[in-house]
Order: C-alpha cells, then structure tokens, then sequence
C-alpha cells in the first residue's frame, strides 16, 4: 500500500484548484454576458382623434306649473259640496266649493237687529239733544244737565258705528263661505271630501296657471358650476323624444336636498306649452360651458398608488414599441364610458386597457394594424 505525505496531498489540492478555478471563471462570464430576454406585454390601444369632443348633459324632469296656488276658505265649517274634480279646467270667478253657511247668516241676522235698535237709540237721542241744546240756549238746564245728554248721544252713535262694522264683517265670512278660483287655471289637486269639517286656511283645491309652464330637475353638486341663470336649454319629452323645445333656466336652488344631496333647477319652457302637458316627464339638455377638447376611454387612465391625485396615461413610442407615462388633467365625463383630458394631442397612441400592468419604459406589442413597419418590408 502506497502512503501519501501531507506535502504531497497538499500539492495535488492546488494543482487541482489551479486548473477549475479558470473553468468557473468562463462559465460565469458566459452566464452573466448573455443578456435577458425581453418579454414584450401585448396591449390594447386607442389613437386620440382630431376632432373636438362638445361635452353635454341630460337630465330627467318634470313639467309644472310655474304658479300652483292651493286655495282654502277664509273661514272654518263644514264642506257641502265640491263642484270641481282633478284635472277640470275652471275661469277667473268660478265656484270651487262650498260650506254649510248656517252660523254666519244667523250671525248676520242677530247684528242686523242690534244695529237697528242701536240706531233707533241713536236718532232718538239725537232729537233729544237738539231740544236741550234750545233748553240750555234759554238758560232753563244747566251745563252739566247739557253734557250728560250729549253724552249719551255719542254713545249710542259709536255702537251703532261699531254694530255696523261687525255686521260688514259677518256678510264677509258669509260670503266666505263659498270658494271661487281667483284665476284660470285647471284643478291639479284636491285634499277635502264632502261633509268634512275644515279649519280656516285648509287646502282645499290646488290650483295651476297654464300660461307659465317649467321643468323642475334635480342636479348634482358636482355638475352644479355647469349651469347657469339664464342659460338656453333644450328640452325633449318623453312623449316625442324627437322634438326639442327652448327653455331657459330661471332657479337654481340655493341649497340641497338633505336626502339626495341634489340641487332643485327650474327651467322655463319658451315654447310648445300646448304639447307640454302638465306631470309629463320631460329630458333636459344642457351644453357644457366649455368644450372638452380631447376625449379618450376612461380605462386608459389610472393614478399610482403613493399619488392618487396625479391621472396619468400610457403614451406609447411607435418606433420603440415602449410605453411612457403622462400626466393629464381630467375634464367632464361623456357618453360611450369616455373622459375629457388635457395633456394629450390628436394623433398619440395610448394603452386603453391593462394600464395597470405597466412600467415605465416597458416594452409592449401593439396590435398589427399599429405595429411600425419593419426595415426593408414591402
């Protein structure tokens, strides 16, 4: 058996490391020197157009009377009659409705007599100071005697005065009684029944003007800067969605509902009174202030997570095939799930859906119809 020295195991270990240690070197390098393979991400893509994008708003309404006046009687009792219905057309001084008047012409007859016997007294006494007044002339009464009589006489002058004002004001709550329509109009409610006791001031009839007619819409806060008093609107109903009338809006609410959270707009209706009926549900068209100049999809814009407030978009080199984000500032939503920007150019390609997935400077495959042409194809 052949026994190695120390001396010897140790040479042969270093010629050994000697020899791979230039192996492990090449190997390495190789390694290291071949560069990684790029994996384009295929995307879609949308081509800004040239044309200009006017934005616009619709909103549902409702057509209404701009005067809707609900009439009471003046005085309390119980309702005889009703002599109109919902939706009846009445005029200017018509009879409405009436009330049992029973109280107030006993009343009017009880004044009717103490305002006579008031001024039975009244004439009497008069007479009677006439005569004492030649008495006192020739000295036969003394002043105070004088005095007392007349006295007496403006006494009963004033409470035929009095009598007489109250009785005026027992034939006005007669007269009370009976409800007439202070204009014309038609009936677009009622809140009583016959043989219904009412309380003075009760609403009993609504009644509607028909020579003013508006839409009343409800807006979000948010699309509130966009209307404006007095603006030119066009109006379409839901009966003939094809014609549009010009309205004109004349309120916008100075504070919202507190359960919707919208703001009650009121548009007056220029044109087609006739067709707009009132209750008819009615579609408010309302131009942008402002032209959104540019409109791309909304899913080709998308915020980092560590700066939700900065939009961005994917703007891609063409001869590159790379992606490189860009800041936008948003406008007004549109139509077709579409978004106002500014910060873009008619022309430019950008990623309309995966934005998500992207980096900056990543290489990605376009569809063929935009893919750049090769060197050297025909």
């Amino acid at each position: 058996m052949i026994h190695l020295s120390n001396s010897s195991m140790t040479t042969k270990g270093r010629l050994l490391a000697g020899f791979l240690l230039p192996l492990t070197i090449v190997v390495g390098c190789s390694v290291q020197d071949k560069p990684a393979q790029v994996v384009a991400r295929p995307v879609k893509v949308f081509r800004i157009e040239q044309n200009a994008v006017a934005g616009a708003r619709s909103f549902a309404g409702e057509v209404r009377a701009r005067i809707e006046t609900p009439l009471s009687f003046r005085v309390a009792g119980k309702l005889l009659e009703r002599k109109v219905d919902v939706g009846d057309s009445v005029r200017k001084g018509q009879l409405l409705a009436i009330l049992d008047g029973n109280d107030y012409r006993l009343a009017v007859q009880g004044l009717k007599a103490q305002l006579a016997s008031a001024q039975a007294d009244s004439t009497f006494l008069r007479d009677d100071l006439a005569r004492y007044r030649e008495l006192l002339t020739q000295q036969v009464i003394s002043p105070p005697e004088f005095e007392r009589h007349e006295t007496a006489y403006t006494t009963a002058r004033e409470r035929t005065a009095a009598l007489e004002a109250q009785l005026a004001q027992a034939l006005n709550q007669l007269t009370y009684t009976e409800l007439h329509a202070d204009r014309n109009g038609v009936v677009t409610a009622l809140a009583v029944e016959a043989g219904q006791v009412l309380a003075a001031g009760q609403a009993v009839v609504t009644l509607a003007q028909l020579d003013e007619k508006e839409i009343h819409f409800d807006v979000p806060e948010h699309r509130l800067p966009e209307i404006k008093r007095q603006q030119e609107v066009s109006v379409s109903l839901w009966s003939d969605d094809k014609r549009r009338l010009k309205a004109r809006i004349r309120e916008i609410a100075s504070a919202a509902e507190p359960a919707s959270r919208t703001y009650r707009v009121k548009a007056t209706v220029l044109e087609g009174l006739d067709a707009a009926l009132l209750g008819m549900t009615a579609t408010v068209h309302i131009d942008a202030n402002t032209a959104s100049g540019i409109a791309i999809p909304l899913s080709a814009v998308y915020t980092p997570q560590n700066q939700p407030d900065h939009p961005l978009v994917w703007l891609i080199d063409e001869q590159a095939a790379t992606v490189k984000s860009v800041p936008v500032k948003l406008g007004e939503t549109l139509a077709g799930e579409r978004i106002a920007v500014e910060g873009v150019a008619p022309g430019q390609l950008l990623v309309s859906a995966g934005v998500q997935r992207l980096a900056e400077g990543q290489a990605v495959r376009l569809p063929a119809e935009n893919a750049p042409a090769k060197e050297g194809s025909l």
